[in-house]
């Protein structure tokens, strides 16, 4: 273990915990090593959301340009919802073990934007290298974004670079899958991205509808003015 921030060095320490308290006083204690377990109810600040959001309002004229750091960051993907299914099975054993939950699969930062603007109707061409790397949008499904095409979309700004970054992050649910009979590709790479795009293209075109609504009904409060 060799953890790179706050957040990575609490989650160790909750490891240990667990084997202290289990070894100690024989308590029924799991720990769970999960790797990045991403949904429509990820925060919006994670890269990933921030992804599948920004395709989303760009598609729907909401946006511009998405900003990112580092696009090669290798990351293990999975769906949090097959994540709490091993979290179930961990905890349905006879003993009680240290478990990894992983994929074993890792996709790039850039391979997660390309896929989820295309689910979003948006196709890109990554162009040029580090902070000088541009998504640039060749073509669109949907004629009224057709003004897309040509324009830098995705950009790399230093500010998204961390200072201390682990770019190369790969799980291995070889044991998970073999003494729990878990299946970390349930729901696929490709399944996941799709489902938190179409679930923020529907959030995006409802928060439009309202701030619509809201809008015409201060009118209506302060003139009398139906739109």
């Amino acid at each position: 273990f060799h953890p790179y921030s706050p957040y990575a060095v609490a989650k160790l320490y909750g490891f240990w915990i667990i084997k202290e308290y289990r070894e100690a006083y024989n308590m029924f204690c799991c720990s769970g090593i999960l790797f990045n377990h991403e949904s429509e109810r990820r925060g919006e600040t994670f890269v990933t959301r921030k992804i599948t959001l920004a395709a989303a309002r760009i598609a729907q004229g909401k946006q511009e340009c998405l900003y990112l750091g580092n696009m090669d960051s290798l990351r293990d993907w999975g769906y949090a919802k097959d994540y709490v299914e091993c979290m179930w099975l961990i905890l349905q054993q006879e003993k009680p073990e240290d478990f990894v939950i992983a994929t074993g699969v890792q996709h790039s930062v850039r391979e997660f934007t390309e896929l989820a603007f295309r689910h979003a109707g948006i196709e890109l061409k990554f162009e040029g290298e580090g902070l000088d790397e541009k998504g640039i949008c060749v073509s669109v499904t949907n004629p009224e974004n057709e003004h897309l095409v040509g324009k830098t979309l995705v950009a790399v700004s230093e500010d998204f670079y961390r200072p201390t970054d682990v770019v190369n992050l790969w799980g291995d649910p070889t044991k998970a899958k073999a003494k729990l009979g878990w299946n970390p590709q349930t729901t696929s790479f490709e399944q996941l991205v799709q489902l938190m795009v179409e679930h923020d293209m529907a959030k995006v075109a409802g928060d439009s509808v309202a701030s619509k609504v809201r809008t015409n009904l201060a009118e209506y409060l302060e003139k009398g003015v139906v739109k």
